[in-house]
């Protein structure tokens, strides 16, 4: 997965923003965060939707039975940050729930039906988390 990763890492970068491919077209950006029990830095690249001021990412992790690692990341240090275009972005996560989830997370699976296919796959429910801009100091 490293490997895949850091090809559309490296992707977004050359192409301020823009990947080809199964993300081709699609609202991707980095997140960055920290590990929860390393405290190394972690770069993912992830679809998203935007939602008022802020971002909406989802830990579908292909519909495994267990949440990706940058969502424990997020739990632990929800204080992140992302590349969205060329643009770099202080964000605070929160993990969305009841109605906000349901409404983000519906309107996810109608845009892409890929999330709809890895919630079947899945018993657990993904996790919406919103990524909303960090106060400024």
């Amino acid at each position: 997965m490293s490997d895949w990763n850091d090809k559309i890492i490296a992707e977004f970068r050359a192409n301020g923003g823009q990947v080809g491919g199964q993300f081709a077209g699609a609202p991707l950006l980095l997140l960055h965060t920290v590990g929860a029990r390393s405290g190394q830095p972690r770069v993912n690249p992830m679809m998203y939707q935007k939602v008022d001021d802020g971002y909406a990412v989802f830990a579908s992790k292909g519909g495994a039975p267990t949440n990706p690692d940058w969502y424990h990341n997020l739990l632990a240090h929800p204080q992140a940050q992302a590349e969205i275009g060329t643009e770099k972005v202080e964000l605070v996560a929160r993990v969305a729930a009841g109605d906000e989830r349901e409404r983000i997370w519906s309107a996810q699976k109608a845009a892409y039906p890929g999330f709809a296919d890895y919630e079947r796959k899945t018993t657990r429910q993904i996790p919406v988390v919103v990524l909303e801009p960090a106060p400024r100091a």
